[in-house]
């Protein structure tokens, strides 16, 4: 019979250690319960070393696709009405991230010991967030949990789709950028000093273009650690003030500012708002709950500063689309869909199809964005790389004209 190891507090709070030999680990924590102790942990001892080493980093993470698998599978479950605590044993028996497969046995035990499956949910923050908690727990009190998760899931799926679109619009522009500064450091460091040798037993005076080159060349051999170091500086610089409450507005203002990127990063925030307060608003949380979370998901100070506008409007009796109109975020459309939301009573569905239609301006944008910077790309390419090599061959061309003349 294994052996397992607990902690937990007896009725005065005190804190208690102890083992205990049992089939199973439900046991143990009926045997505890009886008498008379709150257990916060319970553990089989291992057959050999009981010692787990840990290395840094090297612990998997949960994805958002695991998260999707789990919340999809759940709610299946709990349809074809299995108990919670079976499904949540079920599901992580079968996890194959260890990372997740801790949680999901942690979460179970907690909803074991008698805590509510949205509480066991809420001590795991860097997993379930506050919209899972949160959906989570209007779905146990409206009785209708099966058809939260499969909204969650919905939500997550296309949460992910979203940023999958975000993503692909911004690799291909900064890989290429990417290639080309790593091409032209290899040409100024390697290149370029060869080309001086050369053009020193000319014993001409050398084109301004190449001279301009050469001595550019020199200042990156010199001060190439400099240089590294003050590009490493300037990036820890930027993370510091974004860190900082004015240097983060100031950011995500200029962000929105954009001349191509702008318009893309507001579509995306409005996209984000209406699907997130839609589906919450769908499941049963009160608006004020709903739009505090949303507002801490923004992840743009200058949308976060609007929802908030919107919430202290809601809660002195005023509606929804004065605010949101007055930030000067969301497009007039959007503003009058949501009036006309708030006036037929429907305004969950009105924010549904607002997210909807705006998954596909994020679409439009993402394809125009890649059309113009391909052209835009190929432009920096021609004139920096180009530029190098006319300026290295121009006294090779003088020569050769002073040759055949």
């Amino acid at each position: 019979m294994p052996k397992y190891a607990w902690v937990g507090k007896n009725r005065s709070g005190q804190v208690q250690k102890g083992e205990m030999e049992a089939p199973n680990q439900g046991t143990v924590l009926a045997q505890l319960r009886k008498a008379g102790v709150l257990p916060s942990e319970v553990k089989e001892r291992g057959k050999g070393f009981d010692m787990q080493i840990k290395i840094p980093g090297l612990k998997p993470k949960v994805t958002t696709k695991d998260m999707v698998v789990f919340t999809r599978q759940f709610s299946t479950m709990i349809d074809a009405g299995l108990p919670l605590v079976q499904c949540l044993e079920i599901l992580a028996r079968q996890q194959d991230n260890r990372t997740f497969k801790e949680i999901l046995v942690n979460v179970k035990e907690n909803v074991e010991s008698g805590a509510t499956f949205a509480d066991s949910l809420k001590k795991h923050p860097k997993v379930f967030d506050d919209l899972y908690v949160n959906l989570v727990a209007a779905g146990e009190v409206g009785g209708i949990l099966d058809t939260i998760l499969n909204r969650l899931a919905a939500y997550i799926e296309k949460a992910l789709k979203l940023r999958k679109k975000v993503k692909s619009a911004m690799t291909y522009p900064s890989t290429i950028v990417g290639i080309a500064i790593l091409v032209i450091a290899v040409i100024m460091i390697f290149v370029i000093p060869a080309f001086e040798k050369l053009f020193a037993d000319f014993g001409s005076a050398l084109p301004a273009p190449t001279q301009i080159v050469i001595n550019l060349s020199r200042f990156i051999k010199d001060y190439i650690f400099v240089i590294l170091g003050a590009v490493v500086g300037f990036v820890f610089l930027v993370k510091y003030l974004y860190r900082t409450k004015k240097g983060r507005e100031k950011f995500d203002t200029w962000s929105l500012r954009l001349p191509i990127f702008g318009i893309l990063i507001r579509k995306v925030a409005v996209a984000k708002f209406s699907r997130t307060l839609g589906t919450m608003l769908s499941s049963g949380v009160p608006i004020l709950d709903a739009l505090e979370i949303v507002a801490k998901t923004a992840g743009n100070s200058v949308v976060e500063k609007a929802i908030y506008n919107v919430r202290d409007s809601i809660s002195e009796g005023k509606t929804i689309a004065e605010p949101l109109e007055k930030s000067g975020v969301f497009p007039p459309m959007v503003c009058q869909m949501v009036a006309v939301g708030e006036q037929s009573g429907s305004i969950d569905t009105m924010l549904n199809k607002i997210a909807d239609f705006y998954d596909d301006e994020v679409d439009d944008a993402v394809g125009n964005l890649t059309a113009m910077m391909e052209p835009l790309l190929m432009l920096f390419l021609g004139v920096t790389v180009g530029g190098l090599v006319i300026a290295m061959y121009l006294p090779i061309f003088k020569i050769a004209g002073a040759v055949g003349g």
